[in-house]
């Protein structure tokens, strides 16, 4: 297997038990990240898949939370039935902020992870430890909305190192019981930057024009 060919990534997911929402924050050199790694689910818990990722570890991962199962639980029964799991990173948070990680053998260095209360940051093909230990510090410091949190700790992220190849996508999830469109569904917050030369710039400026939305609504009747 190429090193190319590798989803080098470095992520963040949390819970935020005031605002009683779960979120994602990723950021890769690799097309359209956001459509891999991210998977959450009010109430439930989430996910993220990377490195040489298996894209069912999602709404699987995401059905055995919602059955009562524990993160350490959830990783042993999706990797065991998995022969490639020792090319995959999977980080799973709970419903109420219990985390686990699992980083096979033959995911590219630097590859690891650090778990603190209601958090999990893991990355492989990075730059070296610093990265996710500047992510942590900075989200366990950062005030502020779950979403902006993430990014800005997405943001410390980059600039202790990030990813080994450079920068290319990024993408911010965030649920929240009936939060989503007319509160229809629970997902409150999806932005995604596909292919950008500075993508957690652009990656901020959409979030910005998100919560610039989000008062104008409430400020306006339903169409």
């Amino acid at each position: 297997m190429k090193t190319k060919d590798l989803m080098a990534t470095f992520s963040l997911i949390a819970y935020d038990p005031e605002a009683e929402e779960w979120g994602i924050g990723v950021a890769s050199k690799y097309l359209a990240v956001g459509a891999m790694v991210p998977w959450a689910k009010a109430g439930v818990g989430a996910i993220a898949t990377q490195a040489w990722g298996n894209p069912g570890y999602g709404p699987a991962g995401l059905k055995l939370l919602g059955e009562g199962q524990k993160p350490e639980a959830v990783i042993k029964t999706l990797t065991t039935a998995d022969p490639g799991r020792q090319l995959r990173q999977l980080a799973v948070i709970d419903a109420q902020g219990k985390s686990a990680v699992f980083t096979g053998k033959k995911c590219s260095s630097w590859a690891g992870s650090i778990q603190g209360e209601n958090f999990s940051v893991q990355g492989n093909l990075l730059q070296g430890e610093q990265v996710t230990k500047a992510i942590a510090n900075c989200f366990q410091a950062a005030q502020g909305r779950l979403a902006e949190r993430l990014l800005k700790a997405l943001q410390a992220g980059e600039n202790a190192g990030g990813d080994k190849r450079g920068r290319q996508a990024a993408a911010l999830l965030v649920v929240k019981a009936a939060a989503g469109a007319n509160g229809l569904d629970d997902r409150y917050l999806d932005l995604r930057v596909d292919d950008h030369t500075r993508p957690l710039t652009e990656l901020e400026r959409l979030l910005k024009l998100f919560y610039q939305l989000k008062a104008a609504e409430k400020n306006s009747p339903a169409p």
